[in-house]
């Protein structure tokens, strides 16, 4: 089961086993792990953010993008369903402090902060036109070298891109924990994962720790950053009982130590509750399960169009059980680079920004994309 809910479609992990969304677990975290669950804002690992708009079907779309870096080339980041650019916050700043690079992560259609007219339409087609579209607004008809790197769904989407040459400048792909084969097995458990997800959170702070707790993300930085991008206020009556009902489901509670703590925990809950009238809910951005139709379309055929790429490939896995026969194959006729990062769950380039960044520096150095920034040591 747990392999089957690795789904490469979203770019979470589900919730851990025994941890289910809607009972009222409690985690041991241990004595002197209170840990900070607070929002972090995303200018403290970008440089700019913006909106770029383009053209689409006599309307003007408009994708938000967040930049870092002046030099080098572009890396395109593309995030996975349900999340937003700011999946790749934690990722951004540790590789501008390995390689020479330009950073530019974009929202994707109906996802964080873009407004395109159609938001609903999530196929791999219109997406991989957005790509190229922003691409074109950004650098005009003489683009800068550009390597897209994308992870889940943004790993399909990136393929789809590169596959269609809407970045005529494509220097090298990199796609992270997505395989057709996986993807296809996990589509028919895939809602009710979905289904097993808190409706609602209280707060930002919830849905952050919520996310850490339940193994969605398990970099605690890369969650205060990442979940800003996923969530968004209730738009409901509070006096909703579905709501109501969900608020309950989406909080973790930490087991205090001893039994004083404990009540002291018990009381400030009630007083919570109270105050839970009082606050705008959450929820998520995105209705994944409304996607449906288009999640077949993301990855049937994606292994061997990921092969027919001619520019330099890299794939990073979470686990090697990922590969499937096509990739297995490719893999050892030498046709793109492989790496496995273990111990990360799904979202690979949240929960080790660091390996990522690496496995990605190298790799580029090695192709003489870029170099090192001097004194890195390498």
């Amino acid at each position: 089961m747990e392999k089957q809910l690795h789904l490469n479609l979203l770019a979470s992990k589900p919730p851990m086993a025994g941890l289910q969304s809607g009972s009222n677990v409690k985690l041991r975290m241990g004595p002197g792990r209170k840990r900070d669950f607070t929002p972090l804002p995303w200018s403290q690992y970008f440089e700019t953010m913006e909106d770029v708009e383009v053209e689409n079907d006599n309307s003007k779309d408009t994708f938000r993008i967040y930049s870092s870096g002046s030099l080098g080339p572009v890396l395109m980041l593309l995030h996975g369903g349900g999340h937003s650019a700011l999946s790749w916050a934690v990722f951004t700043s540790v590789i501008c402090s390995r390689i020479n690079c330009r950073v530019v992560a974009m929202d994707l259609r109906g996802h964080g902060d873009t407004k395109a007219k159609n938001p609903d339409d999530l196929s791999a087609e219109t997406m991989a036109k957005d790509i190229g579209k922003v691409v074109e607004a950004l650098y005009g008809e003489n683009p800068p070298p550009i390597m897209i790197i994308g992870h889940s769904m943004g790993g399909a989407i990136a393929v789809h891109t590169a596959a269609a040459n809407h970045v005529p400048s494509l220097l090298g792909l990199c796609v992270i924990d997505v395989v057709e084969g996986t993807a296809m097995d996990a589509l028919n458990s895939m809602q009710n994962f979905l289904r097993s997800r808190p409706k609602t959170f209280k707060s930002v702070e919830n849905a952050i720790e919520w996310s850490v707790k339940s193994g969605q993300i398990r970099n605690v930085e890369s969650a205060r950053v990442s979940m800003v991008g996923q969530v968004k206020k209730c738009e409901e009556p509070l006096s909703s009982p579905g709501v109501s009902k969900s608020i309950s489901e989406g909080i973790i509670e930490e087991e205090e130590e001893d039994e004083e703590e404990g009540e002291s925990n018990h009381k400030r809950k009630k007083e919570d509750d109270q105050e839970i009238k009082k606050e705008c809910l959450y929820t998520w951005r995105i209705e994944l399960s409304k996607t449906e139709k288009y999640w077949e379309g993301w990855f049937k055929g994606l292994s061997s169009l990921f092969l027919t790429c001619s520019v330099p490939k890299l794939l990073l896995l979470a686990g090697v059980d990922r590969l499937d026969k096509d990739l297995t194959i490719g893999q050892m006729q030498g046709k793109f680079q492989m790496q496995v990062l273990p111990q990360c769950g799904h979202a690979v380039h949240e929960d080790a920004p660091e390996k990522v960044a690496d496995a990605l520096a190298t790799f580029m150095v090695r192709h003489k994309f870029t170099e090192f920034i001097e004194g890195f040591p390498w």
